[in-house]
Parts: structure tokens; C-alpha cells; sequence
């Protein structure tokens, strides 16, 4: 018996160790942390879209669209040949557009010229876009680091400091984080994830087992957690529930995808289907 209490006592105490890293390694914001509940809500995906009924995902329309119906605006950043920051998607323009290319591979005035999915809708400025919701609802800005380059960063939250609405941003790319946590800590900032070793195209990867449970956190200290609604049993997830991190779910498009993490996260991020019929719109609207 005394033998079996030898043995077990180191044991345990390496166990607790590790368990005190990880936490440590994963937790979220803790100093200075940004009181989010204003931010607490639904959010539409690109803006309240219909693609095939003439409303393209992150157009003025769907922006304009989604503050009719109360909900919270989701949309993206990225950067042009000549340093502007323009709100679109994907990293080639030919699905919205029909172009070949990337969106960094030509100036403003040139993607300008191009119509989002054959409608009136061009690719909108982040300008514009601040123009048009005016502080109605709050914004959650996806910064895209398809192309490696914190300067996107840089020239959006110059003019989002200029805007004296609610928002918060978010990225996948912790290199985004990091600018933020230097550059400007009084904006909340999201790690947006998911379970990549449950995808083919990033399992085995080293890397992906990183990000996937969040170890990157030590760096960038993250004030909410954006994660893929089907993994809701990460741990690392868990954990940052339990050390104070508000939490967003991505993307829901159904009925069942909401009522299947209903109650569990303090974000919702919606597209393709009415979620108005299961929740009250943003707070103090």
C-alpha cells in the first residue's frame, strides 16, 4: 500500500502541473479584459444575405438588410493593391465577381468596375459600410490573412477609430490578434476556431493540433473565443468558459444548428436561414 502511494503521489503532482500549463497556456484575457455584454447577441453572417434573390453577401444591401431585422453584423476585411480596406470574403474574386484574381491584386477603383454576383452591388469600402450602420448595431469585423500581412490591421483600425460605434474584431490568424493586443488592447478581440484535425485538409498536422486547441492564447489573450458550432466540446473551449471568456459559435444555418447549442454561447453567428424566430434581436434595440 505505502509502495502504491509512493508511486501515485509524483504521478499526480506531474498531472496537476500539467493541467495548471494548460490552463495557463489557453486561458483568455485577464487584466484589462473588455466587459462584452453589450456585444451579446445574434449576428448575420456577411450582413443579412440572399445570394440568389439579388442581395450579395457583404454588400450594403445585406448590411442595410440586417439592420432592418435587429440582428448584429458580421462582415470582412481585407486590403487592396493600393491600401484600402474593402469589406469582402474570399481571397479570389471569382465567385461574388467573376473575376479572376485576388482582391490584393487590384486597386479599389478596379474592384470597383466589378458587380457582385451580376447585381447593382459593388465591393464596398469599410467606409461606406461604417457610413451606413451608424452605430444601429454592433459589428463583429473578421480581419482576412489570406495574404499574409498585418497591414490590413493597421489601416482598418485606423478607420474604425475614427467610428464612434460598438464593435469588436476577430481573426483566425493570431498574428491579427497580436497587432491588436499591441497596437490597440482597447478593442475586444476574438480568436475565431475550430476542431482543424477533425478536417482531412489540416489533420496530422502539427500545427492544426495547436490551433485547434488554442494554445496560441499565451500570446495573444484573447478577450472572446469565435469557435465552429459543431466542436462545442473542446476542451480548450470549456476551459476558456470556465476562466472568463465570452464565447461565439460559427456559423449556424439552420434551425437545428441553433437549437442544437441554444443557451451555450454568449455570440451567435447566423446565414441562410431565420434564427428571428427563435431569438430576440440585439440588446437595447
Amino acid at each position: 500500500m505505502k509502495t502504491a502511494k509512493k508511486i501515485l503521489k509524483p504521478i499526480v503532482i506531474i498531472l496537476l502541473v500539467l493541467c495548471v500549463l494548460f490552463c495557463f497556456l489557453v486561458a483568455p484575457r485577464g487584466l484589462g479584459k473588455t466587459d462584452m455584454t453589450k456585444f451579446h447577441g445574434v449576428y448575420a453572417h456577411r450582413g443579412y444575405f440572399d445570394n440568389g434573390n439579388g442581395v450579395p453577401e457583404n454588400s450594403l444591401a445585406a448590411f442595410d438588410a440586417a439592420m432592418k431585422k435587429g440582428f448584429g453584423i458580421e462582415l470582412d476585411l481585407q486590403i487592396t493593391k493600393d491600401g484600402k480596406v474593402v469589406v469582402f470574403h474570399d481571397a479570389d474574386l471569382e465567385r461574388m465577381c467573376g473575376v479572376q484574381g485576388k482582391v490584393w491584386e487590384y486597386t479599389q477603383e478596379e474592384l470597383l468596375e466589378m458587380k457582385l454576383l451580376d447585381t447593382d452591388y459593388t465591393i464596398p469600402s469599410l467606409e461606406e459600410v461604417l457610413a451606413l450602420v451608424d452605430d444601429k448595431v454592433p459589428l463583429l469585423v473578421e480581419y482576412k490573412m489570406d495574404k499574409v500581412d498585418t497591414t490590413v490591421c493597421q489601416q482598418g483600425n485606423a478607420i474604425l477609430q475614427e467610428y464612434d460605434g460598438d464593435y469588436m474584431v476577430q481573426a483566425f490568424d493570431p498574428r491579427a490578434l497580436l497587432w491588436y493586443k499591441k497596437n490597440a488592447p482597447e478593442v475586444a478581440r476574438g480568436l475565431l476556431c475550430q476542431e482543424y484535425w477533425n478536417d482531412e485538409s489540416y489533420a496530422g498536422k502539427p500545427l492544426y493540433l495547436v490551433l485547434t486547441y488554442m494554445v496560441e492564447n499565451v500570446a495573444v489573450r484573447p478577450d472572446f473565443i469565435s469557435y465552429k458550432h459543431t466542436d462545442n466540446d473542446n476542451i480548450s473551449l470549456k476551459v476558456c468558459r470556465l476562466l472568463g471568456a465570452d464565447t461565439a459559435c460559427w456559423t449556424l444555418r439552420s434551425d437545428e444548428d441553433y437549437l442544437a447549442v441554444q443557451d451555450e454561447f454568449d455570440i451567435y453567428i447566423f446565414d441562410s436561414f431565420d434564427i428571428g424566430e427563435f431569438v430576440h434581436t440585439m440588446p437595447e434595440l
